[in-house]
């Protein structure tokens, strides 16, 4: 595993208010210099909704009037024979995003005068994509036989060619697989085949094997934990500011993570306006270490959970004005300079 050791440095999940892409990457660049990631902007165009903005390539797909779907009902054959030529041969130069998809991304690579620690980047997750875009008459396309297992080829592509490119800027990555349908997972609508941990636990597999770098994956709700940690993960984020008390229910899978090297991504500052108002720096400190301190009555030391330790947002910062993802990430980074300066 590459070196997880990043006491309580900070990062972002990806989404920004903001609809200029310049203006958010300078904001990023200011607050995130250690590990700077590149701004997905949902406000900008439907274009870079999480479940739109890596769908190019993906055969058969539509998207039209603020809508995404996938029209079976035509020929697809052609773009699914390419996505599996390119699939077997690891050629990701053929499943690029665009600029009208990831202003953001496009915007961050021409940056200069950064000098990170590591980039990050973010993908949606297959379980999520697959069962959030639809066929034409609206079941999702994870459940069609043919197209639902090129739902995590085409996401591996996607993520190898990001990860590519954003090492122009860092040779050391980490890539986050987002996840927020696994708040779902056990319910009636992520039933059927997927109901098999196995089963996401591979599919989320896929698209790992795409990423060189540190992989991580994001869930921005209540799920099963365990699952997670049947992958190949290097970092699990989760939302610690409202479900703090969901990961300590797995002790030991927590445990063994952080003893072979993995690391707890903390979610710790909140994404509403009226709770980043309302926090200060001791606060959201004390809410963390409430958040730790159990892990350590189960054998795992403090110093080793500080040491394989990240701060984020609770989840995107989209929901924000850009003032308040400005003053979220104020709250982010002077949090991290106080459990730096107290812990390692």
């Amino acid at each position: 595993m590459p070196n997880t050791e990043f006491n309580f440095l900070p990062t972002i999940i990806g989404s920004m208010p903001h609809t200029d892409p310049a203006k958010a990457c300078a904001l990023i660049a200011r607050f995130l210099k250690d590990i700077p990631a590149w701004p997905q902007l949902p406000k900008r165009s439907f274009l870079e909704n999480m479940y739109v903005q890596y769908s190019e390539g993906f055969p058969g797909v539509v998207v039209e009037n603020n809508r995404i779907y996938v029209d079976t009902a035509k020929d697809y054959s052609k773009a699914l024979e390419d996505l599996y030529a390119a699939y077997l041969k690891n050629d990701d130069d053929k499943y690029p995003f665009g600029p009208d998809y990831a202003a953001g991304f496009h915007a961050f690579l021409e940056q200069t005068g950064l000098d990170p620690l590591a980039v990050k980047g973010h993908i949606t997750g297959p379980l999520s994509w697959g069962l959030t875009v639809t066929d034409e008459s609206k079941r999702a396309i994870l459940y069609n036989e043919i197209l639902g297992d090129a739902v995590p080829k085409l996401l591996k592509l996607k993520a190898a060619w990001q990860e590519k490119e954003l090492q122009k800027l860092s040779k050391n990555t980490i890539i986050f697989v987002d996840e927020p349908y696994m708040a779902s997972y056990g319910s009636s609508v992520a039933a059927g085949p997927f109901s098999s941990p196995e089963k996401v636990a591979a599919m989320i597999d896929e698209v790992f094997d795409g990423i060189r770098g540190l992989k991580g994956l994001h869930c921005c709700g209540n799920t099963d934990w365990s699952i997670f940690f049947k992958t190949k993960l290097d970092i699990l984020n989760f939302d610690t500011y409202n479900y703090a008390e969901s990961l300590t229910l797995y002790p030991d899978e927590v445990k063994s993570f952080i003893s072979r090297g993995g690391c707890v991504a903390w979610g710790i500052v909140p994404n509403n306006v009226t709770s980043v108002d309302g926090e200060t720096v001791a606060s959201l400190r004390d809410r963390l270490e409430e958040a730790m301190v159990p892990f350590t009555r189960n054998g795992l030391r403090f110093k080793d959970l500080v040491t394989h330790s990240l701060l984020t947002p609770s989840c995107s910062l989209a929901s924000l004005t850009e003032e308040g993802s400005e003053k979220a990430l104020e709250l982010l980074t002077a949090l991290s300079d106080e459990m730096r300066r107290r812990y390692s």
